[in-house]
């Protein structure tokens, strides 16, 4: 792609999100979220391939849908309220409209299933946009609104229900990815209503270790499990990291990814939501099954190979692997900065 085509794409990308993140009125909000939209098609449609283009055809219908319903719900908060202003979604129809149109935007349970299917049509650095900078701008208004709490607990756990319990059969990593975000974005709602600055925090560490895993993938050149069976032999460092990283983003300790999900559990606790609380954590335990499954190939499975074939040339990459390098290690070391942490959330 042109490098000045690609400078404009990204530059869209940017100010759609900065309007939706500065906005107070409905319409800029909407305008931001279409520029957001209209300026990664591009992107995801680059490779002029027919699966690419299919999954770009699949998103721009699912956002359109959701863009939609966003305007067609403020329309109607003004009408009934006499309102446009985001922070004064006074009416509950309206809220509860807004609040699945975000959910069916960002790819939430039991809206997400066109987010896999896209997210296997991409190739790894779209994807990763798609996975997290596109997540952004939904938040910013998620947090503005007040919606219901049921509905918010009940999109929650359905959540971390399908993102564990969808990713357990997948073979390609793009999709398996993509049931780890819908897990992670159910952990995210749960708290939201209670502690906003909780679910900053963990959309913040998901964003890190999926950014960290994604460029890891793309180092490797693997998009599905029998590929990182390969690993060792191409890059044994990255090969003993990787694990640990996925480990990391299944929840487990001593490991960054555990913070978020510890306190999440904390406040459920305290906010007398023991039920809520018991059954994300056991759906966790889900999505930790194919974490350690991608684990167990990279760490300890080798493809099958002749002896010659077990030790390729090693010639040295020429990608860029400092943004990598600082992702992985925020993702595996920030636990012990918790406290830290707690209080910069508090200010």
């Amino acid at each position: 792609m042109n490098p000045y085509i690609l400078a404009t794409l990204l530059f869209g990308l940017g100010l759609g999100t900065t309007i939706t993140f500065a906005s107070s009125h409905w319409l800029l909000a909407w305008m931001g979220l279409e520029i957001n939209t209209l300026a990664i098609l591009p992107l995801m449609a680059r490779h002029h391939h027919p699966r690419a283009v299919e999954a770009t055809t699949k998103y721009f219908l699912t956002q359109a849908t959701a863009a939609a319903t966003i305007l067609f719900a403020s329309t109607t908060n003004a009408w009934l309220t006499g309102q446009w202003d985001i922070l004064q979604m006074a009416h509950p129809i309206p809220t509860n409209m807004v609040l699945l149109s975000l959910a069916l935007k960002i790819g939430l349970a039991p809206m997400h299933s066109w987010l896999p299917e896209v997210l296997q049509g991409l190739d790894l650095t779209t994807g990763l946009i798609l996975s997290t900078w596109q997540k952004l701008a939904p938040f910013a208004l998620l947090l503005q609104i007040q919606p219901n709490t049921s509905i918010l607990i009940f999109l929650g756990l359905t959540s971390t229900l399908v993102g564990g319990w969808g990713g357990l059969n997948q073979t390609q990593l793009r999709k398996i990815l993509a049931y780890s975000s819908i897990a992670h974005l159910g952990w995210m709602l749960l708290i939201l209503q209670f502690a906003p600055s909780l679910t900053l925090l963990a959309l913040l560490m998901y964003i890190i270790m999926t950014s960290s895993l994604f460029l890891i993938f793309k180092l490797n050149q693997a998009t599905n499990i029998n590929t990182l069976a390969t690993s060792w032999a191409k890059s044994p460092m990255l090969a003993s990291i990787a694990p640990l990283l996925l480990l990391s983003l299944g929840g487990l300790p001593p490991l960054s990814g555990f913070m978020p999900k510890w306190l999440i559990l904390q406040e459920l606790t305290k906010q007398d939501l023991p039920l809520a609380a018991t059954f994300a954590a056991l759906t966790a335990l889900l999505s930790l099954y194919f974490y350690l499954r991608l684990s167990y190939t990279m760490a300890l499975t080798l493809s099958p190979n002749s002896p010659t074939g077990t030790t390729p040339w090693r010639l040295p990459h020429l990608q860029t692997t400092m943004p990598m390098t600082i992702f992985t290690a925020l993702s595996l070391f920030m636990l012990p900065l918790t406290p830290a942490t707690i209080v910069l959330l508090t200010f």
